[in-house]
């Protein structure tokens, strides 16, 4: 009997033993039927590089795609992640990637599976044909089994790089057209992702879709986003990430973009500055996905005001005019005199200055508003010394035969002579200099960035023999960059070749970087950031650009926590850290 107890004893526990293991075994799931995968070539796998390196690979033992089911989350899941390498259509080498991406999302509540597709290119058809195919029938597969897995098959997601960010986009803007004939019942089930986080797409653009880097960068007349993504009724929400010298450009990137935004599909573009092809900013495609609902219930929007409320980072505020009596040049009675305060941090961390001022179509401004106090309390507790600014609003008359930001733009110039004249007397260092501005003050930044050797007025003492240049800029959804939008909203959004950049920003030789945070969902449309950064990376000038889907002008006044527009602040932060200011 004692013997028999023994015996039982370890049969169960061997059985409890295989089932733990079972529980942390990762499912591989063939996708296609024996004899039945479309574009079959004998040279093709599908294996991660880790394997496939291996000195005991069999090759013919991994000729079809896959699915690797990852272990389920630990809560009901909220959706499915299709994880998607790149590799040049070569291979599937994100082995890192894949990883860190299984790890994020399962811990996040998403089911997480890796899709495998065929490499390396095949040939005598594109080069992403049997990747495709292969994508297209996943989709119908991880669909089919999302009853039995746990999850809604409406809240399908993918994350890729490179070649898979390639592929990603074929599946998120082109699931309508086949790329292989029905082989069984599965191929009755829609292959549509419902969004998509993809970083560094390669080949999106008509000079690299052979197969190579972008021969021109992107640019060029003739240089065009490649036909084959269609854009479809089931184009799903995009989180675009990409480096700002990715040699697979990043205009493939922002002409994405632009196609998403002709047809009103929530997106997000998210650029880097002197980055080169890689996967950045994992956790503003995870905000991405939080603002879009993918994630669950938003938490209740919060006022920004009610956020930053305490100045005690604060060591005291020194105000002074911008013009010496009587030599206010365009003086206008009917609008308010302009002046600066200095903001000097308790402990201070860098010599930088950053000068801050709000919008108010130039009608009004308010420099302790909510565009303003926000960053400048922000930046002191960083130890960084702020000037904030009231400029002359409201508009000039039209009597006075001047421009809507002239005379704000005779007090930027007037003001960052000031701060630049003033700087070493307090410790600060003249040749760090920022200015930033929102809606109407994001305009007026782009004016102080890009034409700061155009004189806005006569000089009238020594400070107007200093520069105006600037070392870098911020512009948080700036208005009336682009001529569909000169003196409002942009009427056709700003997506049409024919909305350029307005003419008084020169983009001279002084032109510096700069920071762009936009609401995708803004009237005083996104691609005026967007267009602007087009042409400072034309000029060789690395800016960064971030804009936030569903978000619209204001975007940061309430906001919902582990959102975009609630931690935008410390984009500043991220910027200036980059540029060495902070």
């Amino acid at each position: 009997m004692k013997k028999h107890f023994s015996l039982f004893s370890f049969i169960c526990s061997l059985f409890l033993l295989c089932c733990s293991l079972n529980s942390f075994a990762w499912e591989r799931e063939t996708i296609w039927p024996k004899g039945k995968m479309p574009d079959a070539q004998p040279h093709q796998i599908a294996a991660m590089t880790d394997e496939a390196d291996g000195k005991d690979f069999k090759p013919d033992k991994h000729r079809v795609a896959y699915l690797e089911w990852f272990d389920a989350p630990a809560t009901p899941a909220l959706g499915c992640m299709i994880l998607i390498s790149g590799g040049s259509y070569q291979n599937c080498c994100d082995v890192g990637l894949i990883k860190m991406w299984r790890e994020t999302f399962t811990k996040l509540g998403f089911q997480c599976v890796n899709f495998v597709y065929r490499t390396p290119r095949p040939e005598g058809i594109p080069i992403y044909q049997t990747a495709w195919e292969d994508g297209q029938r996943a989709v119908r597969m991880v669909r089919s089994e999302a009853e039995k897995r746990g999850f809604d098959p409406e809240r399908i997601g993918a994350i890729s790089m490179s070649a898979g960010s390639h592929l990603a986009t074929l599946l998120a803007t082109s699931s309508q057209t086949a790329a292989y004939a029905p082989v069984d019942k599965l191929d009755s089930i829609s292959c549509h992702i419902n969004w998509a986080i993809i970083n560094a797409p390669a080949y999106v653009t008509t000079d690299g879709e052979a197969g190579i880097p972008a021969s021109r960068q992107g640019y060029g007349t003739d240089v065009q986003l490649s036909s084959i993504f269609k854009f479809d009724e089931k184009t799903c929400p995009i989180s675009l990430h990409h480096g700002g010298m990715d040699p697979y450009t990043p205009n493939g990137s922002t002409l994405i973009y632009r196609e998403l935004r002709k047809r009103q599909v929530p997106a997000e573009l998210h650029l880097y500055p002197d980055k080169g092809h890689g996967a950045f900013g994992l956790e503003r495609g995870i905000e991405f996905m939080r603002q879009m609902g993918f994630m669950g219930e938003l938490q209740p929007e919060e006022e920004i005001m009610k956020r930053f409320v305490s100045d005690d980072a604060r060591k005291e505020k020194v105000t002074e005019d911008v013009w010496p009596e009587g030599m206010m040049p365009s003086a206008d009675e009917q609008q308010c005199k302009p002046y600066l305060e200095w903001h000097f941090p308790k402990e201070l961390k860098t010599k930088a200055i950053q000068i801050i001022y709000s919008g108010g179509a130039y009608m009004g401004n308010d420099p302790d508003g909510f565009e303003v106090t926000p960053a400048r309390r922000y930046l002191n507790e960083r130890g960084m010394t702020v000037v904030t600014m009231k400029y002359r609003t409201p508009r000039p008359t039209a009597e006075s035969g001047l421009a809507k930001h002239t005379s704000a733009w005779q007090d930027l110039q007037r003001a960052i002579r000031i701060v630049r004249s003033k700087a070493a007397s307090f410790g600060l260092d003249p040749a760090q200099i920022g200015i930033m501005g929102s809606s109407a003050g994001g305009h007026l930044t782009l004016m102080g960035v890009t034409s700061s050797l155009h004189q806005s007025y006569l000089p009238i003492d020594d400070i107007d023999k200093q520069p105006c240049h600037v070392q870098w800029g911020i512009g948080i959804y700036p208005a009336y960059a682009l001529t569909d939008g000169v003196d409002g909203t942009n009427t056709a959004g700003g997506n049409e070749d024919d909305a350029l950049l307005v003419p008084e920003f020169s983009f001279d030789l002084k032109t510096a970087p700069m920071l762009f945070i936009h609401g995708d969902a803004d009237g005083y449309a996104s691609m005026g950031s967007v267009k602007t950064w087009e042409k400072m990376r034309s000029m060789g000038i690395q800016s960064e650009l971030h804009t936030l889907a569903t978000r619209v002008h204001c975007f940061q006044a309430t906001a919902a926590p582990g959102t975009g527009s609630y931690t935008w602040l410390d984009r500043i932060d991220e910027f200036l850290r980059y540029l060495k200011a902070l």
